[in-house]
Order: structure tokens, then sequence, then C-alpha cells
């Protein structure tokens, strides 16, 4: 199995980046104990501050990946773009947050990329994650 983990923009702070909503680990430290946990899968990992990136990278790995797990950042509450890339592609796409963004301000409560992917989970800080990787896992084998 090969996934790609995506992470927007201001994701590649995380571990500095005001943690007490996305906690103190780096998302490179994290990336470490995923591999570990899942070593028969490969994961590739892939941030950019910068929404065509991004759609260029859902575009690059949407149908010969076997998931994507998407962490848009603010691109989630206001990219048009990135929504018509995922419903573009064959590949499933997991969306997360680290955060529950429901429980934030009104602008993130609404994602424009929700409907377009196969599920969305929140609010699991990084373990967000790999709830989506086993999720991708588990659909695999049914």
């Amino acid at each position: 199995m090969k996934l790609i983990i995506i992470n927007g923009p201001n994701l590649n702070l995380i571990g500095t980046r005001e943690p007490e909503i996305y906690g103190s680990v780096s998302f490179d430290e994290y990336l470490k104990e995923l591999t570990i946990l899942f070593p028969d899968i490969k994961i590739i990992y892939f941030q950019s501050n910068i929404e065509g990136e991004i759609i260029n990278k859902i575009h690059e790995t949407g149908f010969t990946f076997d998931g994507i797990i998407l962490n848009a950042g603010g691109y989630s509450h206001t990219s048009i773009a990135i929504a018509d890339a995922i419903a573009s592609v064959t590949t499933p796409v997991i969306e997360v947050h680290i955060s529950n963004i429901f429980a934030r301000e009104v602008v993130r409560q609404n994602s424009l990329l929700s409907s377009k992917c196969r599920g969305v989970i929140v609010g699991f800080g990084l373990d967000s994650y790999r709830l989506a990787i086993e999720s991708l896992k588990n659909s695999e084998k049914r």
C-alpha cells in the first residue's frame, strides 16, 4: 500500500506553532512514529504553503496511490480549486484536521473539501493521521 500525506499552509510549523492547539511534537517526529506503526505501508510526505502546489500533488498522486491524507489547513475553508482537484482524481482522499474545527472560529467550521472526500477526521491531534491511515488500510481489506 502506498499513501501520501499532504499538509497545507503553516503546517510546516507543527510543534512550534500554537502548541496549545497543535501540540509540541513536530510533524517529522510524528511521521517517524507512523512509519514504525505501519511498516507495511509506504508513506510519502509533502507539505506546501502554496495552493497550486497542493493541487499539482493531488493530480500527480491521485491516480496511482492507494490513498491521500489531506490536511489543507486554512485552504480547507476557502479553496474550491482544491475541492475540484479532489473530485477529479480516483484515489480516495481522507481530510484530516489536528484541531476540532467545529470548536474553533466560525470561519473554520466549514470545509469546502469535505463533500469531495471519502471521510473526515477532526480533533484527535496528530493522531488524526493515524486514524486516516487505519481507515484506508481497513477499506483496502473490504
